[in-house]
């Protein structure tokens, strides 16, 4: 679950961050009346759960209260990558003097958090890490001692950063780590932290990603979910324990296990196919799972055939088939569909199949390639 900025910012700024002052507003009269209580130059920026705001016009400069309400109208409202602004986040304009980037993450190939720094801030860091990776300091930390002294000084020292905000960089580094530990993230990332025209270091900007397996541990956090920033099939999903994002395809995926969705979706693109979703129905989903994931899928208007790829270790064959046929008696919507089906049980689960009169194929590349010929048009 990702968090807006100024959720993020909160959130940092009760861990001891400094963070701009600043405040929500949702129509240009709130907009104004915060710019008023600031005073001076303000920044208006639009709260979506995307990147590249800036260049799309989301984040905007106002000297005065008038300003700031003129261009909050301007921005809310906007579509920005699909997304539309419903939120600004109107902070007082800083004096920046240099920017970086910093931020605390999982390390999966190390099983461990590491902190990601550079000083090329303001920038994505894909970027950075494309073009000049040498700009991009890392340390890995061990969760048993936390983050050390000779750490941070090691990537403080490493971006050039003045000797006399080594200790500052230190304190804040700690404090981002502590954020991160404590919300049970993925990532916490200040981009851009800055160095301000009088030698202090701000976080200006804040995210945070929350590994959604925690919340249960984190009901205030739950709570911040956005349900805005959700399709409603993604929200059906989510309440129902099935893991989909909708994509641009005509190729309905229904696999169980992260991994085979990947790879399932690969093969459909390399026989000339475009996948409409990522769908992970879960190594121990029933067939009640079943039927919400294929009406999911079908309440995609340009989803032209379905393709189920399920390998049977914990889930059963035959409980995913009943699965399917309850389903296609829910839905009003009919599509070529194509399974492959291995594993425990599968040739009950071919023949309750079968008698629905599906397609089935024994290999992935078969059902992949049976699946792109049936989405062409007629």
């Amino acid at each position: 679950m990702n968090l807006h900025e100024y959720q993020a910012k909160r959130i940092f700024a009760q861990h001891g961050l400094p963070i701009p002052k600043g405040n929500v507003a949702t129509t240009p009269a709130q907009a104004r009346a915060i710019a008023r209580e600031l005073g001076g130059r303000v920044v208006v920026k639009s709260q979506v759960l995307t990147g590249g705001r800036g260049k799309a016009g989301g984040v905007k400069l106002a000297n005065t209260p008038d300003e700031a309400e003129q261009v909050a109208g301007q921005i809310l409202g906007m579509d920005i990558k699909g997304f539309t602004v419903h939120k600004v986040l109107v902070d007082q304009a800083a004096d920046i003097k240099q920017e970086i980037y910093l931020a605390v993450l999982i390390d999966r190939s190390r099983r461990l958090p590491m902190m990601m720094a550079s000083a090329a801030g303001g920038m994505d860091i894909e970027q950075v890490a494309a073009e000049t990776p040498e700009k991009i300091c890392r340390v890995h930390i061990d969760p048993m001692v936390g983050l050390r002294s000779y750490q941070t000084t090691y990537v403080a020292s490493g971006m050039g950063l003045p000797a006399e905000l080594w200790r500052d960089f230190h304190d804040l580094a700690v404090k981002l780590y502590e954020a991160f530990k404590a919300t049970d993230a993925s990532l916490a990332e200040v981009n851009p932290l800055i160095i301000t025209g009088d030698g202090r270091l701000m976080a200006l900007d804040g995210k945070l990603s929350i590994d959604d397996n925690a919340l249960f541990r984190h009901p205030d956090l739950a709570d911040m979910r956005d349900l805005d920033e959700e399709t409603p099939a993604e929200r059906e999903a989510r309440l129902n324990g099935v893991n989909y994002i909708q994509l641009k395809g005509n190729i309905g995926c229904m696999v169980n296990g992260a991994g085979l969705a990947m790879a399932t979706m690969d093969i459909i693109k390399l026989f000339g196919g475009e996948p409409a979703n990522f769908l992970d129905v879960g190594g121990g989903a029933k067939a009640d799972q079943v039927a919400v994931a294929l009406r999911l899928i079908l309440s995609d208007p340009d989803v032209k055939a379905v393709l189920f790829n399920i390998f049977g270790g914990i889930v059963r064959g035959d409980e995913v088939a009943r699965g399917i046929v309850a389903a296609l008696d829910q839905v009003d919507r009919r599509v070529p569909m194509v399974v492959r089906l291995l594993g425990t049980n599968a040739e009950e689960g071919l023949q309750i199949l079968a008698e629905a009169n599906m397609q089935t194929a024994r290999t992935l590349s078969e059902a992949a390639q049976k699946a792109v010929a049936a989405a062409k048009p007629q």
